[in-house]
């Protein structure tokens, strides 16, 4: 019988009602049956659901109460359609007064829940898992109180053991089979190229609470500080390894850990969910999916990204408390791993062996993810945004990663895999032919010397330098260091890496790039307005130039790290000339200063700029005057130049950089250089894909900057060129009106050209 509706009886009674009803003898769709009558009248609900995901990624509707009775086990949504799909598809929650005006609300027939307005969903969630949705409905606008969100969270982890042990079999409409053997294709986007085939190795591998609820909560309170204890010893640990100081980019990761694991405020709320009834493991579960569903919803992506830092640590205190380890952590998991991830932090891929690791799908990647930029360095095939992936997966499943075209199957037919097998074995024979030419000069048939360099910007990125056979680093990137730290680094850190970038690097020029952040490259310690266009608003030197002391440290840092050598430093974003003028004005400055006070200045200064806007194009022969050398920073100057967002992906693929009018731009900063003995070189993606780099090459560029797997590609590429005949064949292409792509593509093809 359902409860008197008067008012909402709160999670901990409800939770000893559940607690109750589970230890009845009862056939599994009558528990479901009771338990959404439970919910609906606890809760002061006219409607609760209960919607169980199936392998095939259809959410079927079990149990209902207020809504049609007829509809159960035939009411059906897909893994991302209506209100249900997109909580499953995203895990999380969704509390909304109006519900039929959300962009997402779609009726589904036979159910007759036209007349309800409010709506609350949670994800039924078995360590980090999507199992199905729950969700209560009224009539009444309303928004449902913090309380019933946590109760309703609650009983979901219920739910989920039931799922999970296998109690609902047999319930489904005949021919439907709830397992997970099936092959699933999902599409995401890619995020780094390559492909990997392996197995499934779940991160936030799934510590699974099996004990719910508590018997003593005094105890549960003692396992918990005990737990919390060897959690903050432990980081501690990992903070005092040797080992550490040469891993810059995961200290300041940890050091957000341990100010974590160190907070008051969380440690509250683990006790507090405690004395509502549930056992310490079960909390950290609990307040865990709570954290996550408000800090996704925050617009800082810095604090968003920190999300993914704070579920690490809570998996961590999760394994402490049951006493289980990570499956890779000692090196016993598979020796081809597919990492499978809702998110993960970049600390956490470096824990992992690389020699192990052979792909990483994400649920929520993307280009700027702390993860994907260290798994491009280490040359990880990424894919990001393949919704549903961890739900449907399970650890040591075969799997293919796709991260040319940003694909993955799991558990793949014979026939994908032979062909994807194939594939990769293709990819592995490129690859060697490319080792074969790292010791080659880079020089092009009619013997043109061509200066290819790498991109680079983390510690990880430095063996590279070597391993690729580069000639030097055409562009650091100083803010991801940054980006990835929880507090503005010192000077003193930012110095140790910029030494051992140099140190690295050896005899071979590094150039590094002044802080760009700003846009999307969000600092959470420096404060900045919300801009309606970021890419165009306050970011770059525009920043850096109203915020001196910032720079000035940072270039002081630059200067003593390169005492005695040389030191190459360009400035980004600049759009008219006073700006360059002030930051060398500074970076004088800096120089005076420090040479007062004894110490050792770089043998050379070099100081250049990056050609983004298209302002500087109209004012080349004078920038040239102030420089000593350029970088055309080609992302940038075409999402300008043709006025497309290049993070939109309804219009980023639209126009061709390979078009002429871009083509003519690039050739007009090339022939500025020459005229004015002025060095230019460029660093975008342009220079990493064979074709656009033999089209820079035609131009006249004879000094291109690309990620360190691009090298071998471009290598094999103008090896086989005729830079001559490429000149005469680029001039033709920019006075005619065809298509400079395809002419492109038939020069290379008549030349017997690999592109």
């Amino acid at each position: 019988m359902p409860l008197p509706r008067s008012d909402s009886l709160g999670p901990r009674v409800l939770l000893r009602r559940i607690r109750e009803l589970m230890a009845e003898p009862l056939e599994a769709q009558v528990r479901l049956d009771t338990i959404v009558r439970q919910i609906a009248g606890n809760m002061v609900a006219e409607v609760c659901s209960l919607y169980v995901l199936r392998a095939d990624g259809v959410l079927e509707l079990y149990a209902t109460e207020g809504l049609n009775p007829g509809s159960v086990h035939h009411a059906q949504l897909k893994l991302g359609e209506g209100l249900v799909g997109t909580i499953a598809a995203t895990a999380r929650p969704l509390n909304l007064s109006e519900a039929q005006k959300h962009p997402a609300f779609t009726f589904i027939p036979g159910t007759d829940e036209e007349p309800f307005n409010a709506f609350l969903g949670v994800p039924i969630l078995r360590a980090g898992r999507t199992l199905g949705v729950l969700d209560v409905q009224n009539r009444a606008n309303r928004v449902y109180r913090e309380e019933e969100v946590e109760a309703l969270e609650t009983v979901a982890m219920v739910v989920a053991e039931m799922i999970a042990a296998g109690s609902l079999e047999g319930l489904s409409r005949p021919g439907v089979v709830l397992d997970l053997s099936r092959p699933v294709s999902f599409k995401g986007l890619p995020l780094a190229d390559g492909i990997g085939l392996g197995h499934v190795v779940l991160h936030e591998p799934r510590v699974v609470v099996t004990n719910l609820f508590n018997e003593d909560a005094e105890t549960e309170i003692g396992r918990l500080e005990q737990a919390l204890g060897s959690l903050r010893i432990s980081i501690e640990d990992m903070l005092s390894r040797r080992e550490m100081a040469a891993e810059g980019e995961h200290r300041a990761v940890l050091e957000a850990y341990r100010m974590f694991a160190h907070d008051r405020g969380w440690a509250r709320r683990l006790e507090e969910a405690i004395r509502n009834g549930l056992t310490a493991e079960a909390a950290v579960e609990k307040v865990q999916s709570d954290m996550r569903a408000r800090m996704i919803h925050m617009p800082d992506p810095y604090i968003r990204e920190r999300m993914h830092d704070f579920d690490d640590l809570a998996n961590r205190l999760l394994r402490q408390l049951i006493g289980t380890t990570d499956g890779m952590a000692d090196g016993t998991g598979p020796k081809d791993a597919i990492i499978v991830a809702r998110s993960m932090g970049a600390a956490e891929l470096l824990d992992y062996r690389r020699d192990q690791v052979r792909g990483l799908i994400l649920e929520e990647g993307t280009q700027t993810s702390h993860v994907v930029i260290v798994a491009r360095a280490l040359g990880i095939p990424v894919i990001g945004q393949a919704m549903g992936a961890v739900s449907m997966s399970e650890n040591n499943d075969p799997i293919i990663v796709d991260g040319d075209d940003g694909s993955a199957h799991l558990r793949p037919p014979v026939d994908i895999e032979r062909n994807y097998a194939e594939k990769a074995r293709f990819r592995a024979r490129r690859q060697e032919q490319y080792r074969a030419l790292r010791e080659r000069a880079a020089e092009t048939l009619d013997g043109v010397p061509i200066n290819l360099q790498v991109n680079a910007g983390l510690l990880v990125d430095l063996p590279q330098l070597e391993d690729s056979g580069a000639a030097g680093i055409g562009l650091f990137r100083t803010e991801l260091q940054f980006m990835i730290a929880s507090s503005m680094p010192r000077a003193s850190e930012q110095e140790r890496l910029y030494s051992a970038v140099l140190d690295a690097a050896g005899d071979k020029p590094v150039t590094f790039r002044t802080l760009d952040i700003g846009g999307d490259k969000v600092l959470p310690y420096l404060h900045q307005s919300p801009e309606e266009n970021p890419a165009l608003g306050y970011r770059a030197i525009r920043l850096a130039l109203d915020r001196p002391g910032l720079m000035r440290t940072q270039l002081r840092a630059l200067l003593k790290a390169a005492g005695g050598r040389e030191l190459r430093v360009m400035f980004p974003m600049i759009t008219e000339l006073g700006e360059l003028r002030q930051a060398r004005d500074l970076i004088s400055r800096e120089f005076t200063y420090l040479t007062k006070f004894g110490h050792v200045m770089p043998r050379r200064l070099k100081l250049g700029a990056m050609i983004e806007v298209p302002s500087l194009l109209f004012q080349l022969d004078e920038l040239m005057k102030l420089v000593d050398f350029v970088s055309i920073g080609s992302n940038d100057l075409f999402q300008y130049f043709t006025a497309t967002d290049r993070g939109n992906a309804r219009i980023a693929s639209r126009f061709d950089p390979l078009s002429a009018p871009f083509l003519g731009a690039l050739k007009r900063i090339v022939e500025a250089g020459n005229r004015n003995n002025v060095p230019v070189t460029l660093c975008g993606e342009l220079a990493g894909k064979p074709l656009s780099a033999m089209a820079l090459i035609g131009l006249g560029l004879r000094s291109i900057s690309m990620t360190p797997s691009a090298i071998g590609p471009v290598k094999a590429m103008l090896v086989a060129l005729d830079a001559g005949k490429l000149a005469n064949e680029m001039d033709a292409i920019l006075a005619g009106t065809g298509n400079a792509r395809e002419r492109l593509q038939r020069f290379a093809d008549e030349h017997a050209i690999p592109y």
